[in-house]
């Protein structure tokens, strides 16, 4: 039993890393990471699994998800615009020496992006959300 906790330990460190780099970098998604890093963490110690969810990265971008409440729209225009940027520049690059079949894939990574966030995370108000923390204290 000591084996299996090891192992969704490390398995939880991996996708905590994982997810992390994916803040910086918009190619890897940092919420099913964090999601995975959650479920492994969990499972493996329950001081892992308190010390995540006290993180500011969950809280930024997990805790809206796992409790399903919506997102502050400053949130998600920030990460929309840091997507945009990001994605953009690739694909200027790329563009620039006409590589069109990765411009084309990275477009579409990123009209997914800019769907995903504007029509299936819900938007919530500063009200609403300062509602929500005070309820969990």
């Amino acid at each position: 039993m000591k084996i299996k906790r090891i192992i969704f330990a490390v398995l939880g460190l991996i996708c905590f890393a994982l997810g992390t780099i994916g803040v910086v970098l918009p190619i890897l998604p940092t919420t099913p990471f964090y999601l995975l890093t959650l479920f492994f963490f969990a499972n493996s110690s329950e001081r892992l699994h308190k010390w995540f969810l006290g993180t500011k990265l969950y809280k930024k971008h997990l805790d809206s998800f796992v409790k399903k409440k919506g997102m502050l729209l400053s949130t998600k225009i920030s990460i929309i615009t840091t997507v945009t940027l990001l994605m953009g520049f690739g694909f200027f690059m790329m563009a620039r020496k006409s590589i069109w079949i990765p411009c084309m894939i990275l477009a579409v990574v990123w009209l997914v992006h800019i769907l995903y966030f504007v029509f299936r995370v819900k938007t919530i108000t500063k009200q609403e959300a300062e509602k929500l923390e005070k309820e969990e204290a």
